[in-house]
């Protein structure tokens, strides 16, 4: 047999695949299910608006090339504030945050590393100068002391925090450092003091896990924590705070401020103040926008005070002088920056009697409110003895019978009874919605809410029903067992709003005020009523129309003008007290600030407040706070307020703040434009370090500034319940309520509720005590209470300047 000549191929084990680019079946359904339910990244490699559509690739780089230049020139002009031999110098505060942490022995071992021996005090203004990195620093020094820390870090540029290895940080370190991050800071360092007091080199390494996991619980951004016993890690604190841009704080960068460096006392022939006032003149360098003579100013607790004039200092402007001396012109008299033009602002919190209009306290006179014969609800409108407040009966009619068809027929006629609507169930309950909120007057419950039929004892037809009052020692007797509630604070939680009037007092009297509302939220609160009750400088508080572009017009009008920031200045101010010169003290920090313009004038102002969860202890309305609000502070006694914006701008008042909650804190007091951080103490008695215990300060909440409102109506709401005595279907006999005939008729117009939703209203007066009979849109429950709603106006109190120096003394 011949043997084949052909050639056996085998099959190549390596198999060309396809190209993923060149696939076959690229159809809408096949890359819907290739994305998984991802929209996203459908047309991610596609430029989906127009306008980008219509950028081309050269017109993009050039958007990216503006980009970084102008990123580039906002970076130089941040560091052009410190560049050069008249730059101003960094702010750097030092704030130990244990018993043991000391900011001396920190500077101290900050200035080691650059070899400089400086005498450093405990507390006060350190200032050098750093060849290495041709920069100025000025240390501000710091005790354990909440108002120093917050008064340093407020013109800090750096904060640094400092640590210790073996002791952690008290309840007052946690104080510090909650009140200043809450305040606003700037950049943030952390160093660790004694880290070389540890032995073992593992357990430096787990401290500093530790202290690093606690800081970045505050400032997650940190990342790494210093220890000045390393004299690398000193060097390299020193090139963050030399070469690092401080981002600064919001607020404080939208106003003039600088620093005080030296205080000067005019005395004698240099000062032309009276007995009771002084010249000051203060001296440091601007920074923020330009400081204009014609705006007030901020001088730490001292208060607010016009500048007399703006002198240029000869630090920073001439390198031939010395520190200490004054920059003269060529006359060789002191060279003058600026001086205050007749746009200056006054001091005048209030506006002039004069300008307040006509009419604006007459009110209706208190003695004619005795004549009227019912209580005031909505728009004023006094209701008699007629019957008109209670709607009328639903009418029997046949289905399908329209509005205007309804009017046409009688309320005891009806054509037939085989096709009338049944507006009344099984049980003989009209059906209407229950209201959601009842005390509010807010309806719209959904159904499966609604009450479920009750029990009611048994009793006979209501006209034929013989009332008679109980003796009085049963009377008294039975309420003493109804009334059991003794703890205020807890009943305001359980029972808001409630009060229990006593049987001696008269409802009508005591109640004059108060008058009934059909809804908090949306009717109409009439004013009228209130301006006998208005505070005597209501009608002169500032009035804000456009919040929004006053706002704008303000922070736009600081833009301009003004003495530049990096000038080292001396401003002279006028009638300073005389007192502020003994509360003084060089080694404390004191910043001055520019106000904007009507920031002094008093109005209406409102903050949002939210109570720490920390703080066990609700706060009563009313209560003696201290505020902080950027540069000032102030000793308030503020309504607290629900929050939140209403159609009638009316806000409930609420008698407690209980912790957790944020509420609207109002009072009469300066203005401050923009959202500045606030913060909310409260004086408390701690032990301290040696025997005895010392007044301080508690952080009880945080919250900001709102816009001041000068129509926000605090409406202050009583709800007087009953109890339902007997029940007859929809008609219930209550008591407890009122304990006289006329209180129930002088209240018979206001619309009644239960706290299961039920609405109703007084049907007439039962007996001598107090007892009224009242129908119902359905029947209530035994257990259930009726409740009235009564709402009046409250105004807020005035603020007081808060001054620590002073108010110790």
């Amino acid at each position: 047999m011949v043997a084949s000549t052909g050639v056996h191929h085998h099959r190549s084990t390596a198999k060309a695949s396809n190209k993923s680019f060149k696939s076959r079946k690229a159809t809408k359904g096949s890359l819907k299910e290739l994305a998984k339910g991802r929209v996203e990244g459908l047309d991610k490699n596609h430029r989906r608006s127009p306008h980008q559509q219509l950028v081309s690739k050269l017109d993009r780089r050039n958007q990216a090339r503006q980009k970084q230049r102008l990123k580039y020139q906002e970076s130089v002009k941040a560091s052009s504030l410190f560049c050069g031999r008249d730059g101003a110098p960094r702010i750097v505060a030092l704030v130990p945050l244990c018993k043991n942490g000391k900011a001396q022995r920190a500077a101290q071992k900050l200035n080691e590393c650059l070899d400089l021996d400086l005498d450093v005090p405990e507390e006060g203004l350190v200032r050098l100068n750093v060849e290495r990195f041709k920069q100025k620093i000025e240390y501000v020094l710091v005790k354990r002391d909440l108002i120093t820390a917050l008064d340093a870090c407020r013109v800090a540029d750096f904060v640094v925090f400092i640590l210790s290895p073996d002791l952690e940080v008290d309840e007052l370190g946690e104080l510090l450092i909650r009140s200043i991050e809450n305040q606003g800071i700037s950049n943030v360092l952390t160093v660790v003091q004694g880290l070389d007091t540890i032995e073992t080199l593992k357990r430096r390494q787990q401290i500093i896990s530790s202290l690093k996991s606690y800081i970045s619980h505050f400032f997650p951004t940190i990342e790494k924590i210093h220890s000045l016993d390393d004299r690398q890690d000193c060097s390299n604190i020193l090139r963050s705070l030399c070469s690092i841009n401080p981002k600064g704080i919001g607020w404080r960068e939208k106003r003039s401020w600088m620093l005080v460096e030296e205080a000067l006392w005019l005395d004698g022939e240099e000062s032309v103040q009276n007995e009771d006032t002084i010249g000051v003149v203060l001296t440091g360098v601007v920074r923020g926008m330009g400081l204009s003579a014609d705006r007030l100013v901020q001088v730490g607790d001292w208060g607010e005070f016009q500048i007399e004039k703006i002198a240029a200092s000869a630090v920073g402007h001439s390198k031939n002088s010395q520190s200490g001396e004054m920059v003269v012109g060529d006359d060789g008299e002191e060279k003058i920056l600026l001086e205050p033009t007749i746009d200056q602002d006054d001091l005048a919190d209030l506006a002039l009697e004069e300008v307040i209009m006509a009419g604006t306290n007459d009110g209706p006179d208190p003695e004619t409110a005795t004549e009227r014969k019912g209580v005031l609800l909505d728009d004023h409108h006094y209701f008699s003895d007629d019957e008109s407040h209670i709607p009328p009966p639903p009418k029997r009619l046949p289905k399908g019978t329209s509005s205007y068809q309804s009017a046409w027929y009688l309320d005891d006629v009806s054509d037939s009874e085989s096709d009338l609507d049944e507006p009344e169930d099984q049980d003989g309950d009209i059906f209407m919605a229950p209201p959601a909120l009842p005390q509010d007057g807010v309806e719209g419950l959904d159904l499966a809410n609604q009450c479920e039929p009750t029990e009611y004892t048994p009793s006979e037809a209501p006209r034929s029903d013989l009332f008679l009052d109980p003796s009085p020692e049963d009377e008294a007797e039975q309420l003493a067992a109804f009334r059991s509630r003794q703890d205020e604070v807890k009943d305001d939680l359980e029972f808001p709003d409630e009060i229990e009037l006593h049987p001696g007092v008269l409802a009508r009297e005591r109640l004059t005020r108060y008058r009934g509302l059909k809804n908090l939220r949306t009717s109409h609160w009439e004013t009228e009523e209130d301006r006998v009750h208005e505070p005597e400088e209501w009608g002169r508080l500032l009035r804000v129309i456009d919040h929004k572009k006053a706002r704008n017009r303000a922070e736009r009008e600081a833009l301009v003008g003004g003495v530049q920031p990096g000038a080292r200045v001396c401003v002279y101010l006028r009638n300073v007290p005389a007192s502020v010169k003994t509360s003084y003290s060089p080694s404390r920090p004191l910043a001055l600030f520019s106000l904007l313009r009507h920031e002094h004038k008093r109005a209406v102002v409102n903050f949002s407040i939210t109570l720490n969860s920390d703080h066990s202890s609700p706060i009563k309305s009313k209560e003696e706070i201290l505020l902080q609000c950027g540069p000032r502070r102030w000793t308030i006694n503020p309504l607290i307020s629900q929050p939140g914006n209403t159609p009638n701008n009316v806000h409930k008042f609420d008698r407690y703040l209980h912790p957790s909650r944020t509420a609207i804190a109002t009072f009469m007091g300066p203005l401050t434009w923009g959202s500045v951080p606030s913060l909310f103490f409260k004086r408390t008695v701690i032990p301290s370090d040696g025997m005895g215990c010392r007044e301080g300060l508690q952080l009880i909440g945080t919250g900001t500034s709102l816009p001041p409102d000068h129509s926000r109506v605090i409406a202050k709401r009583i709800i007087l319940t009953g109890h339902p005595y007997k029940i007859h279907k929809k008609l219930v006999t209550v008591r407890y309520m009122f304990f006289n005939a006329e209180d129930v008729n002088w209240f018979k117009a206001l619309q009644l509720w239960t706290k299961r939703g039920r609405s109703g209203y007084i049907k007439e007066s039962l007996g001598t005590h107090g007892y009224f009979k009242a129908t119902f849109d359905g029947k209530i429950n035994p257990q259930d209470s009726v409740g009235v709603s009564l709402y009046k106006r409250v105004f807020p109190r005035n603020s007081r300047p808060w001054r620590a120096g002073l108010d110790e003394a």
